[in-house]
């Protein structure tokens, strides 16, 4: 029996690292329940992923099998998440706050006459009952909640919790699964997909940003930047940014746009709004480049240089080479 289950969210027939990620955290919380990990993934061709999950500590993983699955569809997944969780009545349910699993938990949630803990960044138990720890007042402080009803459901912020191999059997057991027609729903029409190749924006380990301060849409010195990291790096923006159109939406970070958790966040130009510090403030280095010495990002910043960013930056990238060629 899956005392804990998760949703393992899939994205351009890929497993989002976010699955394996859950699997860490559903993996401890069930072997202090005693029971088995379950993971929950949608679609025809869901299947292939079990052994990749397995992996990271899932015992049985439960293939949702319609062709109304075969792309996202806000009803019928949470039709389909109700359905596996009624009738293998896991206590625990885990889904990724992503931006997909923004929409999907609440749903899922209010299907199964629950409520759901948003947005945590670690889990614990305090006998039975789960226990998550989330920001609160744009990250000004943490508060613990606990999960009432059954099962006890909440999502976890991206990036945050620790992936660990722990070699499990990732039985298969598919699932039939027919809408309910009788719910007003939208058709999806076209699904439009970043083919850039970049990484997500929530699950980069590494985010250069600029804001204000780039003066304009070339962002070619943080790109190079975040190509000289590596694939695990991408390049962001403040909302300043994106409303002078510069960048894209998909590129802002900040309360109004993606919240982010890299091992390290480079801030060029970046004033420090409450906003953008409540989408960043949780990264493990916060870097900060700003002229402007009152700048509230230094007061975030593990570490900061005064300075035009358009002489630093260039410098930085120089030293950054030499240092990742070493």
């Amino acid at each position: 029996m899956s005392k804990v289950m998760i949703y393992g969210e899939i994205k351009g027939g890929k497993l989002k690292k976010t699955a394996f990620e859950l699997a860490g955290a559903g993996r401890k919380l069930a072997d202090e329940l005693g029971g088995d990990l379950g993971a929950v993934v949608m679609g025809s061709q869901a299947e292939q992923f079990a052994s990749e999950l397995g992996k990271y500590g899932v015992d049985t993983v439960f293939v949702v099998e319609s062709p109304e699955l075969e792309a996202y569809n806000s009803e019928y997944f949470a039709q389909a998440l109700a359905q596996v969780a009624k009738d293998k009545q896991p206590e625990i349910l885990l889904i990724s706050h992503s931006m997909q699993g923004k929409d999907l938990a609440p749903r899922t949630a209010a299907k199964l006459g629950v409520a759901t803990i948003a947005d945590c960044i670690s889990f614990r138990l305090d006998g039975n009952k789960l226990v998550g720890k989330r920001p609160m007042y744009a990250g000004k402080c943490y508060a613990e909640w606990v999960a009432n009803g059954s099962p006890q459901m909440a999502s976890a912020r991206p990036n945050v919790l620790k992936i660990e191999e722990s070699p499990k059997a990732g039985a298969v057991e598919k699932i039939a699964f027919t809408p309910d027609a009788g719910r007003k729903t939208y058709v999806t029409k076209d699904l439009v997909l970043d083919t850039s190749g970049k990484v997500d924006l929530t699950e980069a380990e590494i985010i250069v940003s600029g804001g204000r301060g780039m003066g304009g849409p070339d962002y070619a010195l943080l790109e190079e930047m975040a190509g000289i990291f590596g694939p695990t790096a991408t390049v962001g923006a403040s909302r300043a940014a994106v409303d002078a159109g510069w960048r894209s939406h998909s590129d802002q970070v900040g309360q109004t746009g993606k919240t982010v958790t890299p091992n390290l966040y480079v801030a060029c130009g970046i004033s420090g709004s409450i906003q953008h510090l409540a989408g960043m403030g949780s990264s493990k280095v916060i870097v900060a480049i700003n002229k402007d010495t009152e700048a509230p990002i230094f007061t975030k910043a593990d570490y900061g240089i005064v300075g035009d960013l358009f002489k630093v930056v260039p410098e930085f990238n120089k030293e950054l080479k030499v240092l990742l060629a070493e």
